[in-house]
């Protein structure tokens, strides 16, 4: 039975787009690999309910510049190999793919091959190969909005404000909790760099999949007693490493988790119990009021035609999270279209070009809606992620509040480390560097 509604909900999402006339190839197609179900679907269901609202938003303003967007879902539960399963089974659908969003940093790590000859640019906002910002090797990923590094970088860096400051990080013990994955691993190389020159000491804790047996990582924190803790948690795993601090005693306010524990599924079942837990933004946090939350709910929920199950979703955490995602994707090919046919249908390279020419200033932000959502942001050959800024967000024990000023991963350490590992991932693939010309291509 679940499996035929998320069946019913794709194929009624492929045709809400189609329109009056029906014509399929005078549409841009967009697939979603989502996960509904599985360990993950709690953060996933919000996630792809704001990817696919803010689609069909775009369809009801007219499209871009007329065109209208196909959408279809394709479901993942989270799984590596089912997500290269449904990109291989959409990227040739419809014209062919132009864009896919994984959604999970091990689907990208087996994407990262493939999109080159398949001429698809994988967006990963917030997620993925963190050196993949380095547009010159990656040529084809776009971790746009921040990378890891960036979100760890940003909670040390809140933590050392705490104690007064950066410098007063030396001596202190912290403990590191990580998903033991590859989107957990990411954290690995800022904080052993932030500890190497600030000082500081690192228990480096790995917690299986799914994540609900940490019964002696919380055991070995109640021994050690470190003085921060981050959470490089997903899904399960955060909701259940609050209760093991709630009952181990641990002080909720000093753990700071990465933005994919930082969102309602991971605190609502603690609630006052994680009082006090701060988590890194990705940009945004929940935002009932912003433009393009009041603007969803009026032109799609009003008329019944929103994806979620209930309206008090939107504007929540991970939906404007997914809400975003499409935003970038869709700026890129409004981008694509002004160099290459305003109202087209954009091909992989044209697309391309335009996520990697991105310019979204303040006055295009407020245009569509994300004002105080997202800061201004821009791409070109070396850099495709256009943005290092971050901000720190806290649960008063009912709802996510942001607690901080915007704040910027510390670029002069990130941008080197960024440029090491991509320079060893091309050496190891034998992929040259772009310059000159072909950054211009």
């Amino acid at each position: 039975m679940k499996q035929w509604k998320i069946a019913a909900i794709a194929a009624a999402t492929v045709l809400a787009t189609l329109g009056s006339t029906g014509a399929m190839a005078a549409e841009q197609y967009m697939p979603v690999l989502s996960y509904r179900t599985g360990p993950y679907a709690p953060n996933g269901v919000p996630i792809a309910d704001g990817i696919v609202d803010y689609m069909k938003l775009v369809n009801e303003r007219g499209g871009i510049n007329g065109g209208k967007l196909l959408i279809e879902e394709c479901e993942t539960a989270y799984d590596t190999a089912r997500s290269v399963e449904c990109y291989e089974r959409t990227k040739a659908k419809n014209g062919g793919a132009v864009a896919i969003q994984p959604w999970s940093t091990g689907a990208t790590f087996a994407l990262t091959e493939k999109a080159p000859i398949d001429k698809i640019s994988l967006v990963t906002l917030g997620y993925g190969r963190s050196e993949s910002a380095d547009g010159s090797v990656f040529k084809w990923n776009f971790p746009l909005a921040g990378n890891y590094w960036v979100g760890a970088d940003v909670i040390i860096q809140a933590i050392g404000k705490r104690e007064g400051g950066m410098d007063k990080l030396k001596g202190k013990k912290i403990a590191l909790i990580y998903h033991d994955s590859p989107y957990g691993k990411e954290s690995i190389p800022m904080v052993r760099e932030r500890a190497k020159m600030l000082g500081f000491s690192v228990m480096e804790l790995p917690v299986a999949h799914p994540g609900v047996e940490q019964k002696a990582t919380w055991l070995q924190i109640r021994k050690e007693r470190p003085d921060y803790v981050i959470m490089w948690g997903f899904g399960v795993m955060n909701s259940t490493a609050l209760k093991e601090a709630q009952a181990t005693g641990d002080p909720r306010d000093k753990m700071y988790g990465s933005w994919w524990a930082g969102a309602e599924p991971d605190t609502r079942d603690a609630g006052e119990a994680a009082k006090g837990y701060n988590a890194v933004a990705l940009q945004n946090s929940a935002d009932k009021n912003a433009a393009v939350v009041k603007e969803t709910l009026s032109k799609l929920y009003a008329q019944g035609k929103g994806t979620a199950s209930t309206k008090d979703e939107v504007g929540s955490v991970l939906w404007l999270r997914g809400a975003m995602s499409s935003m970038v994707v869709v700026e890129g090919i409004r981008r694509a279209q002004e160099r290459f046919g305003k109202g087209k249908v954009m091909n992989g390279e044209q697309v391309r070009w335009g996520l990697e020419n991105l310019n979204l200033t303040a006055e295009r932000i407020k245009e569509i809606g994300f004002e105080n959502v997202i800061r201004p942001l821009a791409t070109n050959c070396q850099d495709h992620m256009g943005s290092y800024w971050a901000r720190i967000e806290t649960w008063d024990g009912k709802e996510w509040k942001i607690s901080s000023d915007w704040m910027q991963g510390d670029e002069q350490i990130i941008k080197p480390m960024i440029k090491a590992a991509a320079a060893k991932y091309a050496q190891e693939q034998k992929i040259t560097p772009r310059t000159g010309t072909d950054c211009d291509s």
